[in-house]
C-alpha cells in the first residue's frame, strides 16, 4: 500500500532532511502518487576527475530519457515515478543537486536529464558511503510524492573508506525505515568490487548489484538497472 511521505524514518539515521536548491521545473502537487522515489547517490569523490564525472552526468540523463526505461515507468500501476540526486563523497558532505522530479513520459525525463547536465558539481573528498546512504535516507524520508516503493540506487568506484558511520550500519538504518538499496559497481580495474558492495552497501527486498566495467559503461548499465528497479 502506499504509505504518505513514503515513511517516518526514525531517529537512528541522525539527519535532518537535507535541502536542495529550488526546483526548477514545475512540478505536480505534493502528495501525488508515484511508483516509486529513487535517489541516484553518485560518486563525486577525488578519484573522478572532469572528464569522468561529465560522462556520469551524461550517462544519468541518457539512462532516464532511454526508451527502455520510459517503457518501465509507463508499465508501472500509477505510470510515475520521482527521482533525486545526490552526490556524495566527503565525510557528512553528501549534497542533493537535484531536488525531487516525477517523471511519467518522455516531457518530464527530458526535463530531469536537463536538470542532471546543468547541475553544479559539489566538492566531495574520500568515499564515506555511509554517510551518503544517511543522507539519501533523509531525502526519502522528506519526499513530497506519495510512493510505493523507496530505492536508493548508489553508484561508485570504490569502497566505503572514511565516514561518520560505517556503511553497513547506515544500510541496516535505511532498510529498517523500508528502504531497498541496489548498487552499481564501477570496476576500473579494482576486482571484487561487486562483492564488496554486495556485502556491505545492498540491502533490502530484491535488492542487487550491477557493475559497469569504466565509465564508459556508465549509461548501459544504469540504464538496465533502472529497467530492473522500476519494472
Amino acid at each position: 500500500m502506499r504509505r504518505r511521505h513514503l515513511l517516518a524514518l526514525p531517529a537512528a539515521l541522525g539527519a535532518a532532511a537535507p535541502q536542495g536548491p529550488a526546483p526548477a521545473l514545475a512540478q505536480p502537487a505534493s502528495d501525488t502518487p508515484v511508483d516509486m522515489a529513487l535517489v541516484l547517490a553518485v560518486d563525486a569523490s577525488g578519484s573522478i576527475d572532469a572528464a569522468d564525472f561529465r560522462l556520469q552526468r551524461e550517462g544519468c540523463a541518457e539512462a532516464v530519457t532511454h526508451p527502455a526505461v520510459l517503457a518501465a515507468i509507463r508499465g508501472g500501476m500509477l505510470g510515475r515515478i520521482a527521482v533525486a540526486m545526490v552526490e556524495w563523497g566527503a565525510p557528512g558532505g553528501a549534497e542533493t543537486v537535484v531536488p525531487w522530479h516525477a517523471v511519467a513520459d518522455a516531457a518530464g525525463a527530458a526535463a530531469l536529464a536537463r536538470a542532471f547536465r546543468d547541475a553544479p558539481r559539489s566538492r566531495q573528498s574520500w568515499n564515506a558511503i555511509g554517510d551518503a546512504l544517511d543522507h539519501a535516507a533523509a531525502l526519502l524520508g522528506a519526499c513530497p510524492f506519495e510512493a510505493t516503493r523507496a530505492v536508493i540506487d548508489l553508484s561508485g568506484d570504490a569502497p566505503d573508506m572514511r565516514g561518520h558511520r560505517p556503511a553497513p550500519e547506515a544500510r541496516d538504518a535505511a532498510v529498517a525505515a523500508g528502504i531497498t538499496i541496489n548498487a552499481l559497481a564501477i570496476l576500473e580495474g579494482r576486482p571484487g568490487l561487486e562483492e564488496t558492495y554486495a556485502r556491505t552497501v545492498i540491502g533490502g527486498p530484491g535488492a542487487f548489484v550491477m557493475a559497469a566495467s569504466g565509465r564508459e559503461d556508465f549509461a548501459r548499465a544504469l540504464r538496465a538497472k533502472l529497467v530492473r528497479e522500476i519494472a
